[in-house]
């Protein structure tokens, strides 16, 4: 966003006076006096105009081992929600939901852009979940699995998908859109249920060992980092 409209939106001057304004040096950006009216801001820029802070907002990325029986929302009147186990004041999103029975990796975010890399199906991030299920899983599974399963709903076929059988009714499935619902809708087409669902990563993120279910922690920078490398 130009640094005008932002002013524009921010305070209740109009569009004539916050150019002049910018021209007057009266704005700060990241601490530096900028008189550019089309300077660009961004979503963690530090903007003040006569010392009065309009942005002061700082990235957050939290990891949160997921535990059964929260939904991934901000908020909901029947079930608790995730949003329950943090303790921030942040505007936080949640950047790959999983429903309320499943467990395991998610990850919180006010950064929309960064969480986007890991999200959109065209990004391609791999995403891992250990699975068990009601019917023993069988090698022609793993087939259809990377052959792809055709959803009707959406008129798509899913990207090709890896299944590693771990035993009879268990198995580690790598996935790489993150569509609706997508491993139980898969196991569904095939004639198997899920009966649970447990994240171990997205892209080069790991879930935490150390977190008991319900806990979570900040990203280190390195994992942060790591999803702009995939």
């Amino acid at each position: 966003m130009k640094l005008s409209r932002f002013l524009y939106h921010h305070t209740p001057h109009g569009k004539h006076e916050v150019r002049g304004i910018i021209a007057a040096g009266r704005v700060r950006v990241d601490g530096e006096q900028v008189r550019d009216s089309q300077f660009h801001i961004g979503d963690f820029t530090h903007v003040t105009v006569d010392d009065v802070v309009l942005r002061n907002q700082s990235p957050v990325y939290l990891m949160l081992n997921k535990p059964a029986g929260y939904l991934s929302a901000t908020v909901d009147n029947e079930h608790p929600t995730v949003m329950e186990l943090i303790d921030s004041s942040e505007a936080l999103h949640i950047a790959g939901r999983l429903d309320r029975a499943s467990t395991g990796l998610l990850i919180l975010t006010n950064d929309g852009k960064w969480s986007r890399r890991i999200t959109e199906p065209k990004q391609g991030v791999a995403k891992v979940y250990q699975v068990t299920t009601a019917e023993p899983i069988t090698e022609e599974t793993a087939t259809h699995f990377q052959q792809g399963i055709y959803f009707a709903y959406e008129d798509l076929t899913t990207q090709p998908a890896e299944l590693k059988i771990l035993s009879s009714q268990s198995a580690q499935v790598t996935i790489y859109e993150g569509r609706y619902h997508q491993i139980k809708r898969m196991f569904h087409a095939v004639g198997n249920r899920v009966t649970s669902l447990h994240r171990l990563s997205m892209g080069s993120i790991e879930l935490d060992k150390s977190l008991e279910l319900g806990q979570y922690r900040a990203l280190t920078q390195d994992e942060i980092e790591s999803n702009w490398s995939e």
